[in-house]
C-alpha cells in the first residue's frame, strides 16, 4: 500500500458514521448487510448512508454486490489488512521481532 492510499483509507474512517458502518460490516462478515439495513441499524437516512458507503468503497475498505433489488456491502478485509500492515511495517525502532507476531497474523499465508 502506498501512502496516498493509506491517507484515503484513514480519512474515510475519520468520520463517525463511516467508522460505525465499517465496524458493523466487520461484525457481519462474511454475509454482509444490505445498504438499507446498515442505514436502519445506524439510524442514518438511506441517501446519507449511500454517500458514506461510496466513500468507504473508494477507500478500498468495503465491497458491494447487487442481490436482486438490494446492494449488499461487505468489509474488505484484504483492504483492512493492507492498511494495518502499512501502519506497522516499520515499527519498533529497528526491533522487528516486537511486531513480528502481529505482522505474521496479518500476512496472508498463500
Amino acid at each position: 500500500m502506498e501512502s496516498e492510499a493509506a491517507i484515503i483509507a484513514l480519512g474515510a474512517l475519520a468520520q463517525a458514521t463511516r467508522l460505525d458502518s465499517f465496524r458493523l460490516l466487520v461484525r457481519h462478515e462474511p454475509a454482509g448487510l444490505a445498504a438499507g439495513e446498515i442505514a436502519r441499524l445506524l439510524q442514518v437516512p438511506q441517501n446519507t448512508m449511500s454517500a458514506h458507503l461510496a466513500t468507504l468503497s473508494r477507500a478500498g475498505l468495503v465491497r458491494s454486490e447487487r442481490h436482486s433489488r438490494s446492494i449488499v456491502y461487505r468489509a474488505d478485509l484484504d483492504g483492512l489488512r493492507a492498511l494495518t500492515l502499512f501502519l506497522v511495517k516499520d515499527c519498533c525502532a529497528g526491533k522487528p521481532e516486537l511486531c513480528a507476531p502481529l505482522i505474521a497474523e496479518l500476512t496472508p499465508c498463500c
